[in-house]
């Protein structure tokens, strides 16, 4: 990240520029400790480690990662940055599950939340008082936002919760992980592999996690992997609807939510009831960042870009006390449709 707030990427670690000051890396998940950008020693590592088993398609990761960058740039420092830092805000009665005192204090089972970098720079992109952000992409979450701040989200102790994903199952009665492991049909490895590696899109449909190629499908289970997929993320909008007791504004990010304008059409078509209106012509030919709303639509729809890198790096920045970048400018809807 450039002094200005731009980004350059890199092909690889031996392609770093001379001169960096720092080395930002976004972790999923930072349990209780880790409620801010931290810097990275053996310690760190260590508590990162022990949480990986709540985030295994990430966490483990991130940390082979920080490995590779620390060992090829020793002498800078290296800071970690929390997708569930910014869900810190959620009040307890959406972060408290219903379960034994026991679980909850000696085990810290809770609700953490995820895509935090994601859903933090929606918020500064899109001013709103009430705000929905679905990031939509492999991994997949719907939170609610209000003045800035995170006050519920889908995912929760873990990445797996929520609506269903590319390969994860997103929220199931969980007395059917019980009825598996009674019966024997699985183990618990087995269970933990399917609903992170071959449920969601994947497991609907039984032959593609990629929403472009279940859309181009003529294949009953592809319609019906979608269909699934649109059921779940309007119902989940809703739920933060009430969360935030309205909708100002509607977010569609990340790579599903950037790039699909069907799935962000059957999505709106299900929350007319709160005021959501889509512009066909301009949710066709949108390319993020770009209003879609419908003229006089009371709940405004926007399509923007993913920046989790820039929010990762100017934590660094700020924790290290480097030179700050210039200030994130809001996303203004005039002028900008159709951009």
């Amino acid at each position: 990240m450039e002094a200005d707030g731009s980004a350059v990427e890199v092909e690889s670690l031996e392609a770093v520029p001379i001169g960096v000051e720092a080395v930002a890396h976004r972790v999923v998940h930072g349990g209780r400790r880790f409620g801010a950008a931290t810097r990275i020693d053996d310690g760190v590592v260590e508590e990162l480690e022990r949480l990986s088993e709540l985030a295994p398609l990430h966490n483990r990761p991130a940390l082979a990662a920080i490995d590779e960058a620390r060992r090829a740039l020793p002498d800078v420092p290296h800071v970690a940055v929390f997708d569930t830092a910014f869900h810190r805000t959620i009040p307890a009665e959406a972060a408290t599950y219903a379960v034994p005192r026991r679980w909850r204090e000696e085990w810290e089972v809770r609700r953490y939340g995820f895509h935090g970098l994601s859903v933090q720079w929606a918020a500064e992109r899109v001013r709103a008082k009430r705000l929905v952000v679905c990031h939509l992409g492999g991994g997949c979450s719907v939170s609610a936002v209000l003045d800035g701040r995170s006050i519920e989200t889908t995912m929760g102790f873990s990445p797996l919760e929520g609506v269903p994903m590319a390969t994860r199952a997103g929220s199931i009665d969980p007395e059917i992980v019980l009825y598996l492991l009674r019966h024997r049909f699985l183990s618990p490895q087995e269970i933990e592999d399917a609903l992170e590696r071959e449920s969601g899109l994947l497991g609907l449909s039984g032959r593609s996690a990629r929403v472009e190629e279940l859309e181009a499908s003529p294949d009953p289970d592809a319609r019906l992997a979608l269909d699934v997929f649109v059921h779940r993320v309007a119902g989940a909008v809703g739920t933060m609807a009430v969360a935030l007791g309205g909708l100002d504004a509607l977010v569609f990010t990340a790579g599903v939510g950037e790039n699909s304008p069907a799935i962000r059409e059957q999505v709106c078509e299900r929350l007319g009831f709160l005021g959501v209106r889509l512009d066909p012509a301009a949710n066709a030919v949108a390319h993020p960042d770009a209003d879609v709303g419908a003229s006089g639509s009371p709940v405004r729809v926007v399509v923007l870009r993913a920046r989790e890198d820039l929010v990762a790096a100017r934590a660094a920045r700020e924790l290290l006390g480097l030179a700050a970048q210039q200030g994130v400018e809001p996303f203004e809807r005039a002028g900008r449709l159709h951009e």
